[in-house]
Formats: structure tokens, sequence, C-alpha cells
């Protein structure tokens, strides 16, 4: 997993670094929250471990970026403080963090809380693919919405994204369907 990393204190930088890599993840590392946001704009892990408390930007303002960047898929954010779990830790929670862990976090741990992130992660992937997948009957070419309701696709369309629709025909249908269809009526009506 691409795992970002936003440590002030060198030893526990370092520390943590070498603990995921053991782990067997790609791991990027930032010195406070501002190189972090950088290296998350720039980089796009999965997942970000954070300090609490850095400087320039600490780790509730960087959770609450990330989660305001409007992403289109889901990154896993994990506080780590050496500050007493229940003091920030509703603040993180608010700020958008997933996971709230207090130093020093040993390995094991460690492991377990990564992967329950990696099966988070996978269920969002797992959910936005069958998001992305519309149930289209092709008989009548009406589709299943939300509700499990079948309707017609230009107006799930229409309210899905906002869109609105006009009717035209495509050259192969015109010359496969409507043409012949205008010559017979051409011939029975006597104007062709």
């Amino acid at each position: 997993m691409r795992i970002l990393l936003a440590e002030d204190d060198a030893a526990t930088r370092t520390v943590l670094d070498k603990q995921l890599e053991s782990l067997g993840h790609h791991v990027l590392t930032a010195v406070d929250g501002e190189e972090a946001w950088r290296l998350f704009q720039r980089e796009d892990p999965e997942l970000v471990i954070t300090d609490w408390i850095m400087p320039n930007l600490d780790g509730s303002g960087l959770c609450r970026r990330i989660r305001d960047a409007g992403r289109d898929h889901y990154t896993y954010i994990m506080i780590l403080t050496a500050v007493e779990k229940s003091i920030g830790y509703l603040d993180g929670m608010a700020a958008g963090a997933d996971d709230y862990a207090t130093k020093p976090c040993d390995v094991e741990e460690l492991a377990v809380r990564l992967r329950v992130a990696e099966r988070i992660l996978s269920l969002q992937r797992e959910r936005d693919t069958l998001h992305e997948l519309l149930p289209l009957c092709p008989r009548c070419n009406r589709i299943r919405n939300e509700n499990q309701e079948w309707q017609q696709v230009e107006s799930y369309i229409t309210r899905m994204a906002n869109a609105q629709f006009s009717h035209g025909v495509c050259p192969e249908c015109y010359e496969k369907h409507l043409k012949p269809q205008l010559e017979r009526w051409k011939k029975r009506s006597g104007t062709g």
C-alpha cells in the first residue's frame, strides 16, 4: 500500500518509516502537515498516517484538507499522537480521521490497524466498481435505479447527471430504418 507518513519528530518518523516498510508498504515521508499536503496532492497515497501536533499544519488541518479535496476515491487517514487518546479524539474524528492511535505504536498493533485499513479500502473500491455498473434490460433498454425500480434510461440519466436530452437519428439508423419507412410513406401517399 502507498502510505504518506507525516511526522515532525525525526526519530519517530524514521522508526515508523522502517516499520511500515518492513510490513511491505511503500512509504512517503513529510516533516510537517504542509509538506504532507503537497505530497498528498502529487502522489495520491491510499493511506495517510499523520501526527496530531505538527508545525505549519497540524494533523486535524491535514485531515480536513484531504476530506475537502473531493477525490473520486477514498483515502484512509490514521492519526498518531503522543497526547492522551481521549484528548483530541473527537476533534480528529470530526476532522475526518478513520483511526486514532497513541505513540509509540508497536509494529504488531500497526500491522493490525493497517490490515483493517486495507480491508476498508478494498471494500470501498469494490463498492465504487459495483456503483459504476448499471443494470440495463437488453430487451426494453430500461435501467434499474437505486430503489430497484425500472425506468427509462433517459429519465435516469436526466435525474442522475442533471442532463437534458434532444432527439436525433444517427446516420446508420437513418439509412437502415428511417429512410426505407419514409420512402414507403412517400410511395403510398403519392408524394415521392
